[in-house]
C-alpha cells in the first residue's frame, strides 16, 4: 500500500482559501481542511518535501498575508481524499437569508431563504471563510434589482450568483485560474443563472466593459491596491464597490488608496480579524 506525507499546516491568521490555493500550486495528492489548519497530502515517493511547503508559506509571509506558520510532517497510509475532504464541508448559514449548500449535502429551504448550491471541488471554498461571508452579507444591503455587476477574482462564482439571486440583472465573473473558470461555470448551471452570468478567464483589465453598478473583489490587499484605478474606472457614478480579503490592519492603506482615486468610503464590516470595506463612486 502506498504511503503519503501528511503536512499539517497552521497559520496566523488562518485563511483557508489562500492557503489551499497556494498549496495546490505544488504537486500534491490531496488537501483537507481541519479546525484552524489544513492537511496537505503528498506521495511519499513524490518530489514535494517539507521545505517546498515552507517555501510557499514564506511567500505569503513576505506579502504580509501571514504573520507566522508551522508545518509538521507525518507518514500515513492511503486514503480516499475526496471522501475525507467532503466530511469537512457543511451547509453554511451566512445570514438569516443566505444559505450556501454544497452539492453533496441535503438542505430544505425555509421561508424566503436564498439557497446557493456550490460544487466547490477540493481546492475552492464554499463560503466558509469570514471574508466571503462578509461580502455576502453586504450584498444583501447593496445588491438590487437591475444592477450590472462585476466580480473580480470570482473563484467559485458564489458572489456573482448571490448578486443575481438578490436582484442584479447581469454579472461578469472573472478569475485568472482555469479551475475557477470551470467551477464557476458549473455552479452557475447548478443555480440556473447561466444566462445572466458571464464567466471569464483573466484579470480586471481584460474586461472591456465599464459602467458597473456594483463591483466586488475578495482578494488580498496587494492585488486590491494594484487594481484600484481599474476598479474606479469601471464602476459607474453612484455605483458601489465592496472589497474584502483584508485584515483589519489593512484598512488604512486600502481606504487611503481608494478615496484618493475618487471613491467615498461608506462602511466597514468585520468578523474576527477580517474586514470588508464598502465604497461609492461620487
Amino acid at each position: 500500500m502506498k504511503r503519503y506525507r501528511d503536512f499539517l499546516v497552521t497559520a496566523e491568521p488562518f485563511n483557508s482559501e489562500i492557503l489551499t490555493s497556494i498549496m495546490w500550486e505544488l504537486d500534491i495528492e490531496g488537501l483537507v481542511e481541519d479546525v484552524n489548519c489544513i492537511h496537505v497530502y503528498v506521495n511519499e515517493l513524490g518530489s514535494v518535501a517539507i521545505d517546498n511547503v515552507k517555501e510557499e508559506l514564506e511567500k505569503l509571509k513576505e506579502q504580509k498575508l501571514l504573520l507566522n506558520y508551522t508545518v509538521e510532517e507525518t507518514l500515513i497510509r492511503d486514503k480516499n481524499w475526496n471522501e475525507e475532504w467532503e466530511k469537512t464541508i457543511n451547509v453554511i448559514k451566512v445570514s438569516d437569508r443566505i444559505v450556501i449548500k454544497p452539492t453533496f449535502r441535503d438542505y430544505e429551504k425555509k421561508g424566503d431563504e436564498i439557497v446557493i448550491t456550490i460544487d466547490p471541488k477540493m481546492s475552492f471554498g464554499t463560503g466558509e471563510h469570514q471574508t466571503t461571508k462578509l461580502v455576502l452579507r453586504l450584498l444583501e444591503k447593496y445588491a438590487s434589482a437591475g444592477q450590472k455587476m462585476l466580480d473580480v477574482g470570482s473563484g467559485t462564482g458564489v458572489l456573482a450568483i448571490a448578486a443575481l439571486k438578490l436582484g442584479a440583472s447581469s454579472a461578469i465573473a472573472v478569475d485568472i485560474d482555469e479551475w475557477c473558470f470551470d467551477n464557476a461555470k458549473e455552479n452557475c448551471q447548478l443555480n440556473n443563472v447561466t444566462d445572466s452570468v458571464d464567466v471569464r478567464i483573466g484579470v480586471i483589465d481584460d474586461v472591456k466593459e465599464s459602467g458597473f453598478d456594483l463591483i466586488t473583489a475578495n482578494i488580498q490587499k496587494n492585488i486590491l491596491l494594484e487594481i484600484c484605478s481599474s476598479i474606479v474606472e469601471k464602476v459607474k457614478t453612484g455605483g458601489f464597490v465592496i472589497l474584502s480579503g483584508l485584515l483589519d490592519i489593512d484598512e488604512d492603506d486600502v481606504v487611503k488608496s481608494y478615496t484618493a482615486a475618487g471613491l467615498e468610503f461608506l462602511e466597514k464590516e468585520q468578523m474576527d480579524d477580517w474586514i470588508s470595506l464598502v465604497f461609492k463612486k461620487k
